[in-house]
């Protein structure tokens, strides 16, 4: 008896922690909702002149500012740390809200990132200043943008348009700053994960699983 005691300690306990550890705290609960029911977009339209939905779709969405090109290394940290590891699920698309008039800075993105990756999931659109800092009042976020109508973070929109976060008192968390690399293969990619296994949770429940997620 003792014998097999000493075998379970030694051997099946640390598979066990190791699995429990590995899959992340996260992976046990649902992603709280930082905001409901967030709006859609107007007729805001892409480089591609294309109406952009939040309906139906897992969202990563930012606010570039005017100073895109200042703030390039941001997106091509996402894009090597989430982007390019996820941009194959067609429910998922990267959606960054631009004053008009930056609509050249952004296509310069575009084609720098389009060296490297298929960027068919990246939409920039386009509206006023005045417009996107009405568009990110009504999100309710305790961070605000900064005088160019921009913010470093990204948030998690789902597919029924509600801001995902944490909500714990020591670490809320609302948006993930794509300055920090660290951060968004730490606590992003992990919330991120948390929204992917709801839906094919889900999906799976329903016995209506799809390539999809």
């Amino acid at each position: 008896m003792k014998k097999n005691i000493v075998l379970f300690v030694l051997f099946v306990l640390p598979i066990v922690a190791y699995l429990f550890f590995a899959s992340g705290v996260n992976s046990f609960t649902k992603l709280p909702i930082i905001t409901p029911k967030v709006a859609d977009f107007d007729n805001w339209k892409s480089l591609k002149n294309e109406k952009v939905s939040l309906d139906n779709k897992i969202t990563i969405l930012g606010f570039s500012g005017t100073n895109i090109l200042k703030n390039r290394g941001n997106f091509f940290n996402l894009n090597a740390k989430i982007y390019q590891r996820y941009h194959e699920f067609k429910d998922l698309q990267f959606v960054v809200i631009c004053p008009l008039g930056t609509q050249g800075d952004a296509q310069t993105i575009i084609d720098a990132l389009s060296a490297s990756t298929d960027v068919s999931q990246w939409h920039f659109v386009f509206t006023s200043p005045d417009e996107i800092k009405t568009y990110y009042d009504q999100l309710k976020l305790v961070g605000n943008l900064d005088s160019d109508f921009g913010t470093p973070n990204v948030y998690i929109v789902d597919k029924e348009r509600n801001l995902r976060g944490r909500k714990e008192k020591k670490g809320y968390k609302e948006g993930y700053n794509t300055f920090h690399p660290a951060e968004l293969s730490n606590e992003m990619l992990d919330d991120f994960k948390v929204i992917l296994y709801e839906y094919r949770a889900a999906l799976k429940k329903n016995h209506n699983a799809t390539k999809k997620l």
